[in-house]
């Protein structure tokens, strides 16, 4: 009933999330959403820089820590939620890369400021099996926590680009956010301690950026066609890298560049579990092209080989929830778009 009244008013306040170790291609299916429903405002929540969210578009390729990967819609407005830690020189980077300025790219003014010496921190730790991506974004939320952070409104760079997100989001028609890293590295519900400093379920990504729970029309969970992880804890059904190679599943963390591990296989149980946490509406299933050769650059789902087109029945089934866009490539147009025949 709250969609149907949201829709009767021309209102849609979406989340998409990660249902598995992150690197699900959250950034390409954000990035096409971006310019299929044209959001008014389309807003970031998260740990921080340590998430890397990439984009192919027109032939060339962005890897985001900061922005939102909605960016290639230069209409729409780009915010950073207060949940996030941010490092302003990683922020102010990629607003110049864009072509941003402060009347399209905003961060809210409580958001924490992830300083140099929070770098410094994270970098000086002995190496551990956690696996720290060293941006500094466990010492800033920390911090947080202790209650002994500075928050962005007192850093003078970021002073053109303050701003109450709460306010533009809630009167906003047409929101999409954007999470970060995936469900099984939520620092509660995860593979603690292996895991990311925060949870960053659905419910915690609407809370970042100011939402509350009854203002969510949908949230579409993003999953692989298989599962990669990096960084260390447990792992199922893990694959040596020249096995990963050779069926070109070896994959590269966009913002550490390690290897990541693969598993052909998807975790079914995991996969519920998020799904059921996270409340998904919606699933957005990416690499179905590596997974099932003969797929790629399919637009339309009749185009898929039958053996893919039962993998994404399969999906529905064991989740319960129904699969409404599947990428097919790396490109932001790779994509098909079920969601008028399945909603």
């Amino acid at each position: 009933m709250l969609a149907n009244f949201h829709e009767v008013l021309g209102m849609t306040k979406n989340i998409l999330v990660g249902g598995q170790y992150g690197d699900e291609g959250k950034g390409k299916i954000i990035s096409y959403l971006a310019i299929k429903d044209n959001p008014e405002v389309i807003a970031r929540g998260g740990v921080g820089p340590n998430a890397g969210h990439e984009v192919n578009y027109k032939g060339k390729r962005y890897p985001m820590r900061m922005l939102s990967c909605g960016f290639v819609n230069e209409k729409s407005r780009i915010l950073t939620g207060a949940g996030v830690v941010v490092d302003p020189d990683v922020f102010l980077k990629e607003v110049e890369m864009i072509g941003g300025n402060p009347k399209r790219c905003g961060v809210d003014f409580r958001a924490t400021w992830l300083t140099k010496e929070h770098i410094e921190r994270d970098s000086s730790q002995t190496p551990g099996k956690i696996g720290s991506t060293k941006t500094g974004c466990g010492p800033a939320v920390m911090d947080r926590a202790g209650r002994v952070a500075k928050t962005v409104s007192e850093c003078p760079e970021l002073k053109p680009y303050l701003t109450d997100v709460v306010k533009e989001i809630n009167e906003a028609k047409n929101v999409l956010i954007e999470g970060s890293q995936g469900f099984m590295l939520s620092v509660l519900y995860g593979t603690y301690p292996f895991c990311t400093s925060k949870d960053i379920s659905a419910s915690t990504i609407a809370a970042d950026v100011g939402i509350g729970p009854k203002n969510i029309d949908e949230v579409i969970m993003v999953m692989k066609a298989y599962t990669t992880r990096v960084g260390g804890g447990p792992f199922k059904g893990e694959k040596n890298k020249d096995e990963a190679e050779k069926v070109g599943m070896q994959e590269y963390g966009t913002v550490t560049g390690r290897p990541r591990r693969t598993s052909f296989d998807l975790h079914w149980d995991d996969l519920k579990l998020a799904a059921t946490i996270n409340s998904a509406t919606q699933l957005a299933v990416t690499k179905v092209d590596i997974k099932f050769p003969g797929n790629e650059g399919k637009r339309k789902y009749e185009e898929l080989t039958e053996e893919a087109k039962k993998f994404i029945e399969e999906i529905e089934s064991k989740i319960g929830v129904p699969v409404t866009l599947i990428g097919t490539g790396p490109d932001t147009e790779d994509t098909i778009d079920r969601r008028e025949k399945v909603l």
